[in-house]
Order: structure tokens, then C-alpha cells, then sequence
């Protein structure tokens, strides 16, 4: 709402349009429906799929009654003081008919490839995880934030070591490295909403 300028850059780009909760700090269920009509409207675009902020879980059958066609809220690991869902799929799998995509994880200890698995872990361990979880799921999910390409040592930012280390540039180049392995091993890109999409039409 503060920045329709940037959604309207987003699209023009070909990127895909998501929610993520009408507040970051706050949720309440009927936040599902009017982050989704609200984003609709900035983007022009549909909005079809959802991650709850902290991956936090929400009541399934309330995404699909506000009109999800797909979840990324769920890490199938175990983070202390956050969640353990270990019991959980690792890939993706349906409920209350919305098509989950868990975040990835390694095969059998489930080691989270999540962002900060980055910032913490050497890229050929990293790279190994990936192949690993991809030969096995047949996929990768995985997601960052815009503000760790920036320097987060910086005092004034007050993040802790573990996630402000390798930030800034050296993360950029980290990333970098990442995608161009990546490519040569032949794995696509593609939006979350196309590879749902591709997903829902095959169970139709």
C-alpha cells in the first residue's frame, strides 16, 4: 500500500505476487481474505498463493475459504523455540484442498535450506543438501528476503551474528555462485504460482 510504484515494477518484471499477511506482527483470519483483495487491486494481478510471516501455521480450511490456491507456510524441520514438524510432509501434499509446498529440507535428518542455512553453511555443503533434496523430491523450494543482500553488520541494524554474517556483497556473490551450479546441473527456475499450478492441473 506504502510502495504500489514497486508491485507495479514487480509485475512489469514478471514477478509473481503474493501474500504474506496483511501485517507482519499481527494476524488475525480475516486478514487472509483482505491482504489478498488489497494485493489484487495494487497489482493488477491474481494473487493466488500465501506464506504466513515466521512461517507460523493458520488454520488450512481458512486459506482455502479465502480463495488460496496454494500454502508455503510450512518448514518441514525442527526449529528450536518456533516449531517442530517433523511428523509433517516433506513435499508437497494437499489439505482442505489447498496445495501445500513445504519449504525444502534435506533428505532423512531434514536439515532446513532455508535462509539462513546460507548465511551460516559452506556453499558445497549447501549445494550438496540441494541435490540431494532435489533428486529426492524432485524439486527445490526455497525463499530469502530482500534485506539480506544488504551489509547487516552495521550497528545500527543490531541483527545477530548468525544473521549477519556473510551479508551484503558476499552474499550476493554466494548467490550467485548458487544459481549459476545451479544451472549447470539443469535445474529450472520457476514461479511458486506456475509450479502449483502445474501441480493442481495434474490432480484435476
Amino acid at each position: 500500500m506504502n510502495k504500489p510504484d514497486i508491485i507495479a515494477k514487480m509485475v512489469d518484471e514478471g514477478h509473481e505476487i503474493a501474500s504474506h499477511g496483511y501485517y507482519h506482527s499481527d494476524f488475525k483470519v480475516e486478514h487472509l481474505l483482505q491482504s489478498k483483495i488489497k494485493l489484487e487491486e495494487i497489482s493488477g494481478t491474481p494473487v493466488t498463493g500465501f506464506r504466513m510471516a515466521r512461517m507460523m501455521p493458520v488454520d488450512e480450511a481458512e486459506i482455502a475459504k479465502a480463495g488460496y490456491a496454494y500454502n508455503t507456510s510450512m518448514n518441514p524441520t525442527f526449529i528450536p523455540g518456533r516449531y517442530n514438524n517433523f511428523s509433517k510432509p516433506r513435499a508437497w501434499f494437499f489439505d482442505h484442498d489447498v496445495l501445500q509446498i513445504p519449504a525444502s529440507v534435506s533428505p532423512l535428518v531434514r536439515f532446513p535450506l532455508f535462509w539462513l542455512t546460507f548465511h551460516n553453511v559452506g556453499l558445497p555443503l549447501i549445494k550438496w543438501m540441494s541435490a540431494a533434496a532435489h533428486r529426492k523430491d524432485g524439486y527445490l523450494n526455497l525463499y530469502f528476503h530482500p534485506w539480506e543482500f544488504t551489509d547487516l553488520k552495521q550497528e545500527r541494524f543490531g541483527f545477530p551474528g548468525y544473521v549477519s554474517k556473510n551479508s551484503g556483497d558476499t552474499y550476493v556473490e554466494k548467490m550467485k555462485a548458487f544459481i549459476k551450479w545451479a544451472q549447470v546441473m539443469g535445474l529450472g527456475f520457476m514461479r511458486t504460482d506456475e509450479f502449483a499450478q502445474e501441480i493442481i492441473r495434474s490432480k484435476r
